[in-house]
């Protein structure tokens, strides 16, 4: 499928395809306004950006769009939320949404006249367009964790992809014992960024445990946060089924061992893909590569860390319900459809279960979207506060220090953790 750069052309996609949910407001009733857009610099909204023109000629809005690179786009959202009054739209991360509550408003009535199914988005994604019970934005980008693997080597080992975390052990021994592979898994443990935590909260969710409890206070040094924190340290330290070094490994680290060809396995976000069978970087073909959802822990449900990206309408937007219109058609599932199907495109990203489900998207993707949709029908995501960034910080340095063998104690140092936060808080 070529880039439609006509009205007319996508329309006939559609058609061919599925039924739109989003319509254009009968009568062009903002017939003339225009939406100015700030969003980070991203593939995935240019290739949104490129089909405006179905939009523009469906309602008569003019979209003016400003990109702004990831490392710089906290501060120009900050410093609009201050200054305001130059764009009407925004993207926001997930982690930021809580502090930039005040750029932002509600817009439940305004998406509900757009015709826009909120069921459509799995929890996880929407939840960070909510703030005190009413919507504020809605996802469009979107990432989910998967647990990808050498085939290849599986099938040497003699065994099944697994499905829980204690499978995941016993292949990786297996692996060990009979392949090349010198390590089963592929897992961050260092400090950066929170990175060695994406794992470590799947399986505290995974033993029933959560960070916070319903008031906010710390949890996860609860006993379920004890066993998920020793079952993830003693991936390195017991069963010794991660690479040697481990213990300062940050995400980039754990996929280039996976490209090396010395893991077998790694839980990674999805757009990670491209980079994992690219010749130019990796060892690993795409014949022997597979991935299915983030193991579960025993016989609890699977779910993912995610990562999302929502648009709002600003506080100060000239033109809301133009503003409105314009976010009910950059959600529409048969928008985002579009852009998985472009071969022209190797877009992945889909925050909709309609396509994370669809038959061709996964015919294209490999069934990648399907394994997404089985991890993200059970996830409910995370919970970000303004103090999230130090919480994150405590919470690593706790993982990193019982990795390292600073800390030997595992009460002990997530009671550390909890004491600290509680300061903070």
């Amino acid at each position: 499928m070529k880039l439609l750069t006509s009205g007319l052309a996508f329309a006939a996609v559609v058609a061919a395809n599925q039924a739109l949910a989003w319509e254009a407001t009968a009568g062009k009733p903002h017939e003339g306004e225009t939406v100015h857009v700030l969003a980070v610099k991203s593939s995935q909204f240019e290739a949104q950006e490129a089909r405006l023109e179905a939009f523009e000629s469906a309602t008569g809005i003019d979209v003016v769009v400003d990109y702004v690179p990831f490392p710089n786009m906290k501060e120009a959202l900050t410093t609009e939320m201050v200054a305001g009054g130059d764009y009407d739209v925004v993207s926001i991360m997930d982690q930021w949404v809580p502090s930039l509550r005040n750029l932002v408003q509600p817009i439940g009535e305004e998406i509900a006249a757009q015709g826009t199914d909120l069921d459509d988005f799995p929890a996880a994604h929407l939840r960070h367009g909510m703030l005190d019970g009413e919507l504020v934005g809605l996802p469009v980008r979107g990432h989910v964790q998967l647990l990808f693997y050498r085939s290849d080597l599986l099938e040497q080992a003699g065994v099944e992809v697994p499905t829980t975390w204690d499978e995941v052990v016993a292949a990786s021994k297996a692996i060990q014992d009979k392949t090349d592979a010198a390590a089963g898994i592929a897992l961050p443990y260092g400090k950066l960024n929170g990175q060695n935590l994406m794992v470590w909260i799947n399986l505290l969710w995974g033993n029933g445990g959560n960070l916070f409890d319903e008031n906010g206070e710390p949890v996860f040094n609860s006993e379920a946060g004890i066993k998920a924190t020793e079952q993830y340290i003693g991936f390195l330290t017991e069963d010794k089924i991660a690479p040697a070094g481990s213990a300062a490994f940050v995400e980039q680290d754990a996929v280039n061992s996976f490209k090396q060809g010395n893991s077998a396995m790694l839980p990674v976000w999805w757009w990670v893909r491209s980079q994992l069978t690219d010749p130019e970087q990796s060892t690993v073909a795409a014949d022997q590569l597979g991935f299915t959802a983030l193991p579960s822990v025993g016989d609890a449900s699977r779910t993912t860390y995610t990562n999302t990206w929502i648009f709002s309408v600003t506080e100060g937007a000239d033109n809301k319900g133009a503003a409105a219109e314009y976010l009910g058609w950059l959600t529409d599932p048969a928008l985002e459809r579009d852009i998985l199907l472009d071969e022209d495109l190797n877009e992945v990203v889909a925050v909709h279960f309609s396509n994370l489900r669809d038959a061709e998207v996964n015919e294209r993707w490999g069934g990648m979207h399907a394994a997404a949709a089985d991890a993200l029908a059970t996830a409910e995501g995370m919970e970000f506060g303004d103090d999230w960034p130090r919480i994150s910080e405590i919470l690593e340095t706790a993982v990193s220090s019982l990795a390292s063998g600073e800390e030997s104690d595992t009460a002990t140092a997530l009671n550390h953790a909890a004491e600290e936060i509680k300061r903070i808080r």
